[in-house]
């Protein structure tokens, strides 16, 4: 890496030239930009893309976003997934309104709520062109790939030494488009799996490359091991609406969403006919979940009829309207139609 000047112009010639279409591409818009970060975290851009441009019609600036309602931010956030950051999102947008606006640097934008070191440096320099260089997974992978680094990526030293050479790397004229260069080509070329070396634009760089060691590379020695679970979810419906239950304020995870039942909250309850199964993914752990229909004789305090339609006032789990694409499916199938 002696030639920095001719690997920043090689990979920016080849990003301006080969880079996705993506909305959040097309405005330097410091609001728009931190909502597309916050969203892209863990999740994958194709599914980001609807949510994005729905929560920006509904919540165009931070001041709508602070005075939404809790129903109405989750309602727009469902089945996205960490929903942790939705509240994140507004309560950065609560200080933001206390501050007066979006604020222009670094270490003020890692005091907002939701922001750490990564989506403040893309902000900074994204949307004010500000020298900090951002380090994700895909920037990791590839800093791995052109330094042929064999050490764990998931230590904390080597994300610290990692985090150096990312800085080192930067073009301080243009930074935010190099930040985005590097994480587009990670995203798009130096797949964790078989790399498109042949399409890199810096292939001639990449010292994993000469010693043949691209598929070897990174390295990622902290595995958990996957845990299975079965579970089964309880369609009793009433004409267009499901028994479904609120989780309240004491929840850890997914307050304020609405779940269906599982057979623990029905012990009475009979099930009909079985509907269909999908499974779910949350870090380690692997869902199987059963969707019965089931029939209840009285209806528990607790719970309430909602709306069998995903875009209702409700905001509905992702395990819920899982459930109820299986039986959206299960209807179609049974009708024949």
């Amino acid at each position: 890496m002696e030639k920095v000047p001719a690997f920043r112009n090689a990979l920016l010639t080849w990003y301006r030239r080969a880079k996705r279409d993506l909305p959040w591409r097309r405005t330097g818009d410091a609001y728009s930009i931190w909502i597309s970060e916050i969203m892209l975290q863990q999740t994958r851009v194709v599914a980001v893309i609807p949510y994005y441009e729905r929560f920006l019609n509904a919540f165009p600036g931070f001041a709508s976003l602070a005075q939404a309602p809790e129903e109405k931010l989750l309602q727009l956030w469902a089945g996205l997934g960490y929903y942790s950051r939705a509240r994140n999102l507004q309560k950065a947008a609560r200080q933001m309104v206390e501050l007066g606006g979006i604020p222009r640097d670094y270490n003020a934008l890692r005091q907002l709520a939701g922001i750490g070191d990564y989506t403040a440096a893309a902000i900074a320099s994204i949307a004010f062109d500000l020298p900090h260089a951002v380090l994700d997974g895909n920037v990791l992978r590839v800093l791995a790939r052109l330094n042929n680094d064999p050490s764990d990526i998931a230590d904390s030293a080597t994300r610290k030494r990692m985090q150096g050479a990312a800085q080192n790397l930067l073009d301080p004229k243009h930074p935010g488009e190099f930040n985005q260069a590097m994480m587009e080509l990670g995203a798009t070329v130096c797949l964790p799996r078989k790399p498109q070396c042949g399409a890199c634009p810096v292939r001639t760089s990449c010292a994993a490359r000469l010693a043949g060691r691209e598929n070897e590379l990174p390295v990622k020695l902290r595995k958990m091991s996957t845990v299975r679970v079965d579970r089964t979810l309880l369609l009793v419906r009433n004409g267009d609406r499901v028994l479904a239950w609120r989780r309240g304020e004491e929840s850890s995870q997914l307050r304020g969403f609405w779940e269906l039942p599982e057979p623990e909250h029905l012990p009475e309850a009979q099930i009909v006919t079985r509907v269909g199964e999908f499974r779910h993914s949350i870090t380690n752990h692997v869902y199987r979940f059963e969707v019965a229909e089931a029939r209840i004789f009285r209806k528990p305090k607790s719970f309430q009829y909602v709306s069998l339609s995903q875009d209702g006032d409700h905001p509905l789990s992702t395990t819920t309207r899982k459930a109820l694409a299986c039986l959206k499916k299960w209807k179609k199938s049974f009708s024949g139609s």
